[in-house]
């Protein structure tokens, strides 16, 4: 059931509409062409099963005993992953603009813990949550994440696991192409 090619993931993400195309303003401040909405590939349950299939089998061999998402992004694919694995899930929320962990939430000395998020352009999200787990002396065995939008860029001085590295050209609001500077910025949020 790992298996799941990068066709079929593409495919998943078209029919459902979670691939967008136009002017969009990412996250991080920068534009592209292309935006992912995973929410709308992870509503539909057997594309989640399938997703936190494959990436559940990217993580397995790392032997961690909990999965932390940062939130809204990574709760549903991370949730998947850590019942395909058949461990502990916990995530990191927004507080006051930061990511924190509350809810009661520990993470133990030592314990072996993923991250796993939706989509990954500059990893801020998924940096803040190594950094809590690191706060809190956890072993971070691995990232994992659905999409990585980064171009190989994003070095989170732990492995990162991927289904779908995609190459997305994303432009500074300064300096945009031609094509773009027409069109209307829509900013999706995550």
């Amino acid at each position: 059931m790992g298996g799941v090619t990068r066709d079929e993931i593409l495919q998943l993400f078209k029919a459902s509409g979670a691939l967008l195309e136009g002017h969009f303003i990412l996250r991080s401040g920068l534009r592209s062409r292309q935006f992912f909405q995973c929410a709308l590939a992870l509503q539909h349950m057997p594309s989640v099963e399938r997703l936190g299939a494959a990436l559940a089998a990217k993580l397995r061999g790392y032997g961690p005993v909990t999965v932390l998402a940062p939130a809204m992004g990574g709760l549903v694919i991370g949730q998947e992953v850590a019942r395909q694995l058949g461990v502990r899930f916990i995530f990191v929320e927004k507080e006051q603009g930061d990511l924190v962990l509350r809810r009661g939430f520990k993470i133990e000395p030592g314990e072996k813990l993923v991250i796993v998020e939706d989509v990954v352009t500059k990893g801020g999200r998924v940096a803040e949550a190594v950094a809590i787990a690191r706060e809190h002396q956890a072993e971070i065995c691995a990232v994992g994440v659905v999409v990585d939008r980064s171009n190989g860029t994003v070095d989170l001085g732990v492995p990162m696991e991927c289904l779908l590295p995609m190459e997305v050209e994303t432009f500074d609001p300064e300096n945009l192409p031609e094509d773009l500077q027409g069109t209307p910025a829509i900013k999706p949020g995550s």
